[in-house]
């Protein structure tokens, strides 16, 4: 293989966090994953990926509860560097830092959007020239919610989340995110939902026509009586604290409150900026979470800052 790299150069990437403003999980497959009918909203939270030129692979990363990320070759944005790499016959040799700002195992795709920045940025610091089809095949191969990341917006994940049909949004909506101590873990939240269907005829999972028009109208209230999250009794099950977060922000004004993805993150979905000012005081002062945060949608994908 070949050594590639510019003397000097550097690249950064900024890629958004996601909210699944519906996610319909439907039964385990004999791969043991899961078919999915996941909609897929970028949100203003991101993190920035860096590349620069090195003599090996390196991870480094600053920002909140990055001592529970690794910085190792297991990191999925090392991952995507090597396989970008691999493709085109080349050394990884190239020193990643991740400016992490979306919360680290808070169902907001955080690592995924990691991975998504750093294909992007080492595709670009490198000259491979990958086509947008390539970047969204190794984007799939690194992880169901990876090609979102890349992507943005707002889009309709099938499959196990990675095929994705983009959808149009009307307006901007206005979310409260609460953020829990400690993290939950994606393949734990699943082992439960299957635990607490087991015996059960579990739906094929399907779009909501009428929470999909909400987001093509850009109509807050709609979107809120559409929202739906398949995992939340899994994650509240797991985590039953989070049940009084999702009363605090309600109780506070929210439109509507879910676990966001496999959780522990909740999100609040407000009429307003002024409401989500209010919620969110609401819920720091409630003391059911550690941190709040205010964002909002829809947020481009992974872009060269």
């Amino acid at each position: 293989m070949r050594a590639c790299g510019t003397s000097g150069a550097s690249v950064t990437v900024r890629v958004p966090a996601k909210v699944n403003v519906q996610l319909a999980v439907g039964a385990a497959r004999p791969d043991g994953f899961h078919d999915l009918a996941n909609v897929f909203l970028a949100v203003g939270l991101y993190d920035e990926v860096t590349a620069v030129p090195s003599d090996s692979l390196r991870i480094t990363a600053e920002g909140h509860d990055v001592d529970q990320i690794p910085l190792d070759r297991t990191n999925l944005a090392a991952r995507a560097a090597e396989l970008l790499a691999a493709r085109h016959g080349i050394e990884p040799h190239v020193h990643l830092h991740i400016a992490k700002d979306i919360p680290v195992a808070g169902g907001m795709a955080g690592g995924s959007a990691d991975a998504a920045g750093a294909l992007l940025a080492c595709d670009t610091l490198w000259s491979t020239g990958a086509s947008r089809e390539e970047l969204l095949d190794i984007c799939a191969e690194l992880g169901s919610d990876v090609p979102f990341s890349l992507v943005g917006g707002a889009a309709l994940g099938r499959g196990r989340g990675e095929l994705l049909t983009p959808l149009s949004v009307g307006g901007a909506f206005h979310w409260v995110f609460a953020v829990a101590d400690g993290g939950l873990s994606t393949p734990a939240v699943y082992r439960e939902f299957d635990r607490l269907t087991e015996g059960t005829q579990v739906p094929a999972p399907e779009a909501d026509p009428e929470l999909l028009a909400a987001l093509e109208s850009g109509d807050a209230t709609a979107l809120a009586a559409a929202l739906a999250n398949d995992l939340q009794p899994a994650a509240l099950s797991l985590r039953p604290a989070l049940t009084a977060t999702l009363d605090a922000g309600t109780a506070a004004g929210a439109l509507a409150a879910l676990v966001s993805g496999s959780g522990p993150t909740t999100a609040f979905l407000v009429k307003d900026a002024q409401a989500a000012q209010q919620v969110a005081a609401a819920l720091l002062d409630s003391g059911t979470c550690r941190a709040v945060r205010v964002a909002d949608s829809p947020a481009p994908g992974a872009t060269l800052a």
